[in-house]
């Protein structure tokens, strides 16, 4: 597929500066270009790659004034990120997608398929599994008995969404994904732990996607809930009964512990662990390794540290932190003086 400078900036809104007829037919990064593809330039780090990329187009914001002649075709645009991201969306969506039941997968007689399916080969499907239309199930994912996948879903290899657990539309599910194995719900008793049954399902709603190797608790009871336009990164652990809210965005390796309540429009670095039992108000904001200990009442809060505290007062404190060798030494010293002080006085 090939593209024209007119062609993308009409599609962008965009204002080209340069050959209206340059064309593209490939992505590359500014520091990687190539004749023959789009680059984007919105991190200014990256500015002085703008002057010697190959690339045959380059979108840039609106605001951006060259300080040296720039061989490529530029396309102002409000927001370049968001302006490349519309066209790796538009050129996914026109890529030929898979259909059709290959003959090894295996469908159970009381399963539903929906129109323009693709199962591959050693795909699973359980009894009475509904699989609506437009959805693909990659090689060797298991979709257990009674599972839901909604339109135009995509459930990748290796996936295993077990019995009960309701996937919405457009929702992408990546490779490895556990959806709906027990929570670690365990009682003591005298002689060891007891498992407690975990009767409850998973939910995922409409345009969530969930990395590669991400594992999502089914609960004790009810339905832990990933809501609408989520998005975890991989190697995350959800427990049961929790609650992920709309458009949250979960860094890898963060780990949220059993029935805590996360709001919407959340952003988590990686590795930010939740207690258990705890409600985060929506549009919490966190830095990487941060522990959640105890429920963030206010909307709009940037917290960082273990345990988590607020982000301008962690930077400060850290400021001390590293000092405090330096600090001890000081103390040190003037506790000797004070010492010696006294004694002057006693005699």
């Amino acid at each position: 597929m090939e593209f024209s400078a007119q062609q993308i900036a009409a599609y962008l809104q965009g204002e080209i500066v340069g050959d209206v007829n340059a064309s593209v037919n490939t992505f590359a990064k500014i520091e990687e270009g190539v004749p023959g593809a789009l680059s984007f330039l919105s991190n200014p780090k990256y500015t002085p790659f703008i002057y010697e990329t190959k690339s045959s187009i380059v979108l840039v914001n609106k605001d951006f004034v060259a300080e040296h002649p720039i061989q490529a075709t530029l396309i102002k645009v409000e927001n370049a990120y968001e302006s490349l991201a519309k066209l790796l969306t538009l050129y996914e969506s026109m890529k030929p997608k898979h259909t059709g039941i290959d003959p090894l997968a295996y469908v159970a007689k009381t399963a539903k398929i929906g129109k323009d399916v693709y199962l591959a080969p050693f795909a699973y499907v359980g009894d009475n599994a509904e699989i609506a239309d437009g959805v693909q199930i990659f090689p060797h994912a298991f979709v257990g008995d009674g599972v839901k996948v909604g339109k135009n879903s995509v459930i990748n290899s290796n996936v295993s969404i077990y019995q009960g657990c309701k996937i919405g539309n457009n929702c992408i599910i990546h490779s490895g994904c556990v959806i709906g194995a027990d929570g670690f719900g365990f009682a003591p008793t005298p002689n060891g732990y007891e498992k407690i049954p975990q009767i409850g399902i998973v939910i995922v709603e409409d345009n969530v996607e969930i990395g590669a190797n991400t594992c999502i608790d089914r609960a004790t009871m009810g339905a832990t809930i990933i809501h609408a336009g989520a998005k975890l990164d991989n190697l995350i652990q959800i427990a049961h009964n929790d609650e992920i809210g709309s458009h949250t965005v979960m860094a890898a390796q963060c780990g949220v512990a059993g029935s805590t309540k996360i709001g919407e429009w959340c952003m988590f670095g990686g590795q930010t662990g939740f207690a258990g039992h705890i409600k985060v108000a929506d549009k919490t904001y966190t830095g990487a390794q941060s522990g959640i200990a105890g429920s963030v009442k206010n909307p709009g809060t940037t917290i960082m540290g273990y345990p988590a505290f607020d982000n301008k007062n962690f930077v400060k404190s850290h400021i001390v932190f590293k000092q405090l060798p330096d600090l001890a030494k000081q103390l040190h010293e003037l506790q000797k003086k004070v010492e010696e002080l006294e004694k002057l006085t006693q005699d």
